[in-house]
């Protein structure tokens, strides 16, 4: 069996520092606000050359808190892209705003010549997400933000280490929001998440907003808080455990990266003589591939014979946001979103993750080979 994702590999081989450093990390009797999340903080700024950065419980409660920080308010407007996973459009509609859905390009990434006609005197921010590992076109959509005086809050969930015109997602905008879900490119075990920023004053914010709105002070690695709210925010923490887990992980980032880009290779190299749509890259952009995938009009029966070979496959994601019930009261303009539609229902990411071995790409690719000359 070929797992599409797993942890366990990675885990044999960090487990003894783990248990070691969670050890010490409990027997200084602070799980939250401790000098482990400090020190992760630091080092995950410095690490993606950001100012400014806040740990939180979540890569959803990032974007909700990002989304706070800018006063959004009930009935403004937030622009975001079609494909996008449920928790953008959940912090979206709980932060008060209304989305707004653009179609999305065959990179699968928001198509930016179609931003502008979603533009009204409601709109408040975009969301351009990075998905599946690389960055959207950044520099038409900074373009676009400059010019209508809207901000720029980038969800990186999935993108963690990509960069466009070799400037790390998370910069670019005004807020970078980060998942440490364990699926992701720095996965805890656990879940967890990241707000970068320039703007000082916005990072006093968002540090209030993740602890109920109260005030907290570092002082000498240690937190000190009166209990007193200064505005209304959220219980989102990173607490100690996952902090003393990402710290050990962040470590060997760049390996996971770079082993990801490699079996992304593998792939690229077996499939390019097939019909299957392989992912399209750009040369100003650094693909981190968080996810492999593809798309074939002929996908469910691609996926059950791959799993009748015992390999495992993931629709991400297998329908588009404005037809969900869950959103149907904002009336999303279907007729322009066909794309999107036609997309969910032939994509598919193959297995990868950086402990999954190069003879499994071939073998995946191999048996993938032999699935397309039967159906075709």
């Amino acid at each position: 069996m070929i797992r599409f994702w797993s942890y366990e590999r990675e885990y044999k081989k960090i487990k003894k520092k783990i248990f070691s450093k969670l050890d010490k990390t409990f027997l200084k009797g602070n799980i939250f606000f401790g000098t482990e999340l400090v020190n992760f903080e630091k080092k995950f700024i410095k690490k993606y050359k950001s100012r400014f950065g806040v740990a939180v419980g979540s890569g959803t409660d990032a974007i909700l808190i990002s989304l706070k920080a800018l006063n959004i308010r009930s009935g403004d407007e937030i622009i975001t892209a079609a494909n996008t996973a449920i928790p953008t459009i959940s912090a979206i509609v709980n932060s008060g705003a209304i989305p707004k859905l653009v179609e999305v390009g065959e990179d699968y990434l928001i198509d930016t010549s179609k931003i502008e006609k979603l533009i009204t005197k409601r709109t408040k921010a975009i969301i351009p997400v990075h998905l599946y590992g690389q960055a959207c076109d950044m520099s038409k959509i900074l373009k676009i933000a400059k010019k209508y005086k809207i901000k720029i809050i980038e969800d990186c969930a999935q993108a963690q280490g990509a960069k466009y015109n070799k400037k790390f997602v998370g910069t670019l905008g005004d807020f970078g929001c980060f998942s440490f879900y364990p699926t992701k490119i720095l996965g805890a075990y656990g879940d967890g998440g990241f707000i970068t920023t320039k703007s000082y004053k916005d990072f006093l914010k968002i540090k209030r907003l993740r602890f109920y709105g109260i005030e907290t002070i570092n002082k000498k690695n240690l937190f000190y808080k009166k209990y007193y709210a200064n505005e209304n925010g959220l219980n989102s923490r990173l607490d100690e455990i996952q902090s003393t887990i990402l710290n050990i992980k962040l470590k060997h980032v760049d390996k996971y990266i770079n082993k990801r880009i490699q079996l992304a290779n593998l792939y690229l190299k077996y499939l390019k003589n097939t019909d299957i749509n392989l992912p399209k890259t750009n040369k100003l952009k650094k693909h981190v591939f968080h996810l492999f995938t593809v798309s074939h009009p002929k996908r469910g029966e691609i996926i059950r014979m791959l799993d009748k070979e015992k390999i495992g496959t993931r629709i991400i994601y297998p329908y588009p946001i404005n037809i969900m019930k869950g959103y149907k009261n904002f009336k999303f303009d279907d007729q322009n979103l066909k794309y999107s539609k036609k997309l969910s229902k032939e994509i598919f990411s193959l297995p990868l993750f950086p402990e999954l071995r190069d003879y499994e790409v071939k073998k995946i690719c191999m048996t993938l080979i032999k699935i397309l000359k039967k159906i075709n």
